[in-house]
């Protein structure tokens, strides 16, 4: 794609970079390594050009009183440009690890799932299509307020996102392909966190019996979600 309007020279891709930003400078992700004083200017340039096309989404529909439709059938969409979040959470660019944890982050912010399952990066006029081998983030800090029925389990993503387990954002278990099961929360939007190991063993340590008949589960935010017997 960067191709592409490279080859269609520097109107289009100009065009192109003021639309979405995904030239190689601006994205940090050149294949050779810029000097780092213009790399994090480019970096804080693509974050404040990022911001405000969200803050046009989100005034826009304040505007018309209510929240952006899911479907987002007007936007233009991209081809493959080599982005892939792996099953550990690291993203990728063309192969290679994107080590700036801003811009992951920023790219996170953008991250919407589609009806169809597929993952994209989306402005308020292009879309980028991005593989995700397994679920998108993971918990890597859980904390606990209360107990019993009153108890309320929060946990912290590898982008820092940060999301209270309840009704909004279900704590759950996915089966995989060879048995067994993977726990995850609902961060938003059909996007899931899975634990990590250490998330997963601080949960299992607080189950509880089931008020509704058999089996354990937890509390959180006044619900309960209850465990497979597989994962217990």
């Amino acid at each position: 794609m960067l191709g592409k309007y490279k080859a269609k020279g520097p109107a289009e891709k100009k065009h192109f970079e003021r639309q979405f930003g995904h030239n190689r400078v601006d994205l940090g992700l050149a294949t050779r390594r810029a000097p780092r004083r213009a790399g994090l200017a480019a970096a804080s340039s693509l974050a404040m050009a990022g911001q405000s096309k969200r803050k046009a989404v989100v005034a826009s529909a304040k505007a018309r009183g209510k929240r952006p439709s899911g479907a987002l059938p007007k936007l233009n969409l991209c081809g493959d440009i080599g982005l892939k979040i792996g099953r550990d959470g690291t993203w990728y660019y063309q192969g290679g690890a994107i080590g700036r944890k801003p811009l992951v982050k920023l790219f996170a912010s953008v991250l919407r799932r589609e009806k169809d399952g597929g993952y994209y990066l989306v402005t308020p006029v292009e879309k980028v299509p991005i593989a995700v081998e397994a679920m998108p983030f993971i918990a890597v800090a859980m904390t606990r307020q209360g107990r019993g029925k009153k108890q309320n389990l929060s946990f912290r993503t590898n982008v820092d996102d940060e999301v209270r387990a309840g009704p909004k954002h279900k704590l759950g278990f996915e089966r995989g392909p060879a048995g067994g099961f993977t726990p995850f929360i609902l961060v938003r939007d059909g996007l899931k966190a899975r634990l990590s190991r250490p998330v997963y063993y601080e949960l299992a340590s607080l189950a509880a019996k089931n008020p509704a008949g058999t089996g354990e589960g937890v509390w959180s935010g006044g619900a309960f979600f209850r465990f497979p017997e597989e994962a217990r």
